[in-house]
Order: C-alpha cells, then sequence, then structure tokens
C-alpha cells in the first residue's frame, strides 16, 4: 500500500490561483508599467530594452511564506548594499549602476564553463515566480515574490565535476557608479559561498526580477542569490561570477568579523547575535514583532543538509 506523507508546501487543488487571476496579474502589471513609462522620464534604452524583454512568470504555489507579501515600496527603498553606503536609504544612489550588457562567468571545477548573459539566461532557464521570506541578521524581515530560477538547473547545464565542493558567489565591483568602494577596509569584491549540496537544493534560488518586474539596482539587479533559510547577507547581490571550487571561500562579512558572521549563517531564533537577540523579528512595512522560526521557517526542506555536521558552527 503506498503511504503519502504531505509536505508542508503543498496545497489542495481547490486553493490553487485560477489560472485567468495568474495570467489576468501579469496582464495588469503590464499596463501599470506602460502607464508608469508615460508618466516619468524615460529610462536609459538598455534598461527598457530589459523591462520589456523580461518574462511573465507565473507564480510556483509550492512555496507558501505564511505571510502577507511586503509592500514593493517598502522592499525597495530598506536596503543594504555597502558597495553603495552603509545606510538603508541607498536606492537612489544604486540606479546609477548599469545592468545592462550584463555577463555572469561561470567556471571553476565544471566540465562546461561558460559566461552567460543576463539575457541568455532569461531565455535559456526556467524562470518562475516564488514569493519568500527574508531574514537579515539585523533582526528585521520582509517577505518578496522573486522572479527567477532554481540554480540547480544552471548546475545541471554547466555539468559540476566530482571535486567541486562549493560555490563561490562575486559581487560586482564598479568603484565609478560604487562610492561605497572607497572604504577601503573593507575585504572588496562581496565574495558569499555555499555547499554543493546548498546550491541543488530545491530551495536555492537565483533571482532576476521581484514584484512582476527585473530586479531593481538596490535589490541586486540584475541577478542575485537568494537561500531563504539563511541570513540574508549570505544573499550575493549583481553576480558577476559563480566559480565551483573545492575549499570553501571565505565570505565578506565571514573576513570582517568571524565571530558573529559564519559561513554558514542559517536562521536560528535561539542563538544570539552577540549584540542582539535573534528570537523575533521586526517585519518590514508593519512594524510588528514575531517569532523567528529556525531555519526561518524552512527546515522542512533544508535541515536534512546538516545532518552529520553538528560540530560546524551552523549558525551566524
Amino acid at each position: 500500500m503506498l503511504i503519502r506523507t504531505p509536505r508542508g508546501w503543498e496545497l489542495p487543488e481547490r486553493q490553487a490561483t485560477p489560472e485567468h487571476l495568474v495570467f489576468g496579474r501579469r496582464a495588469a502589471l503590464g499596463g501599470t508599467m506602460a502607464l508608469g513609462a508615460a508618466l516619468v522620464a524615460p529610462r536609459a534604452a538598455a534598461a527598457q530594452s530589459a523591462a520589456a524583454e523580461f518574462p511573465a512568470a507565473v507564480r510556483n504555489l509550492r512555496f507558501s511564506p505564511g505571510r502577507d507579501i511586503t509592500g514593493e515600496r517598502d522592499a525597495t527603498t530598506y536596503n543594504n548594499y555597502y558597495e553603495f553606503g552603509s545606510d538603508k536609504g541607498i536606492h537612489r544612489a544604486a540606479q546609477r549602476l548599469p545592468t545592462r550588457p550584463w555577463t555572469v562567468k561561470v567556471d571553476g571545477l565544471v566540465d562546461r564553463p561558460r559566461e552567460y548573459s543576463v539575457d541568455d539566461l532569461l531565455k535559456a532557464m526556467p524562470i518562475e515566480e516564488r514569493v519568500y521570506r527574508l531574514r537579515c541578521v539585523e533582526a528585521w524581515s520582509m517577505v518578496v515574490p522573486w522572479t527567477g530560477f532554481p540554480i540547480s538547473a544552471l548546475l545541471e547545464a554547466v555539468g559540476p565535476q566530482s571535486s567541486a565542493k562549493y560555490l563561490r558567489f562575486e559581487t560586482a565591483a564598479m568603484p565609478s557608479v560604487m562610492p561605497g568602494l572607497r572604504q577601503s577596509w573593507y575585504p572588496w569584491p562581496y565574495i558569499e559561498g555555499c555547499t554543493i549540496e546548498e546550491a541543488a537544493n530545491e530551495l536555492s534560488f537565483l533571482v532576476v526580477g521581484a514584484y512582476g518586474k527585473p530586479l531593481l539596482p538596490q535589490n541586486g539587479a540584475p541577478i542575485r542569490f537568494h537561500q531563504p533559510w539563511k541570513y540574508g547577507f549570505k544573499a550575493g547581490k549583481s553576480l558577476v561570477r559563480i566559480s565551483l571550487v573545492a575549499e570553501r571561500p571565505k565570505s565578506f562579512w565571514e573576513a570582517i568579523q568571524a565571530s558573529e558572521y559564519g559561513f554558514w549563517a542559517n536562521v536560528n531564533p535561539e542563538v544570539a547575535h552577540p549584540r542582539w537577540s535573534q528570537a523575533s523579528e521586526r517585519v518590514l512595512g508593519t512594524g510588528e514583532r514575531v517569532p523567528t522560526q529556525i531555519f526561518n521557517g524552512y527546515g522542512e526542506f533544508v535541515a536534512g543538509l546538516y545532518t552529520n555536521l553538528q560540530r560546524e558552527r551552523l549558525w551566524a
């Protein structure tokens, strides 16, 4: 007899959003974008082209965040991106970032290294929308409808070699448009990393858009990485290189202060940051404080990744 154990992300068919509403929402967004373009000054031609070619993506209903989506304005005007400055209001400065043309080199221990343009990825990868939580190590959080594709699809395309154990993510460093790079005491460029098992997990997502639109510079345009069970600093923004390597990479914040920001950085409400509690978080846009969940509520999907790593410092 087949015994079926339901997963936490599954929904009964009766709760699925009707198809006409899903695609109707996309059409409505397209109309809103067109109206906005008529009311504001036109952007650079490259940016307009990127928006015009941005694919419609159907929402993957398996990944329910269990919370309301954060308002778009809140999610796009309260950001950490130290290349543009250390305060949260860097969204205006970030608009100088050119997002086309843009390429991402995938190299290292792979059979088929390649340099992809972002537009190549938009055409070649299985694009979908996923609504994920994001929990910052600073104890605030938001919920965002990201557009992108699972990193497992990229791994399949490049063919990891058996000696590849980790992925190393490198963020762009453009001094002409990133004033934060003048802070020479930081170990630029911004580097992050994860194990190949973590990267292959179904939740690991390469993000190219949010709220049905191309990703904005302050949110990591044109492509960023997101693993929703980890603290937000693990999500490398504006990626220019993804390398598969045999040795564990040292991440940006780990290089600065390893006692506070470790390599693993999995969310755990019971493990405090050395300077503040992680037991609760402030919800962006509402100011409400809610209890933090272990693995940010995604333990069902990822806890098994760490079964034999009890001696590691798994929490930031």
